[in-house]
């Protein structure tokens, strides 16, 4: 087809080319948005064949995980206790109640060298092992 009969050579100078006031043709509403918009509307049929895993989330990060924010090892535990016999039980054991300072677990990193009596909500396997292991005991709060 020649040149001179192209309808481009006709709107030449018209400035909006046939297509109506200010803006019409240049966005991209024809189309149905830009980029990924309409994926949870309008194109949802083609995101679930093309792209079925794109919303949602990592199973490892589940809603409802539970995390622990303060913790504390029991070779820490004999900088909380001060040597008076007041925080002794019956038994000669120091009384550490962790909740009430703030903790929410007990790891078993380190050793231990005096007899506890521990409460925590949450314990180590490891931790309950050398608290034990040391004449201790421990009390696990719900």
């Amino acid at each position: 087809m020649a040149t001179r009969f192209r309808k481009s050579r006709r709107y030449r100078g018209s400035r909006y080319c046939g297509w109506g006031q200010i803006g019409q043709h240049r966005q991209s509403g024809s189309r149905g948005g830009v980029g990924n918009a309409g994926k949870h509307k309008h194109l949802w049929i083609r995101t679930v064949i093309e792209e079925p895993d794109r919303f949602g989330h990592a199973s490892i990060n589940s809603h409802n995980r539970n995390v622990v924010n303060h913790w504390i090892n029991v070779r820490d535990l004999d900088s909380l206790i001060q040597e008076d016999e007041s925080k002794k039980n019956s038994k000669g054991q120091y009384i550490l109640d962790l909740n009430s300072l703030g903790y929410d677990k007990l790891l078993g990193g380190g050793q231990v060298s005096s007899k506890f009596e521990v409460r925590i909500n949450r314990i180590s396997e490891k931790a309950r092992e050398k608290v034990e292991g040391s004449g201790g005991e421990v009390a696990v709060i719900k």
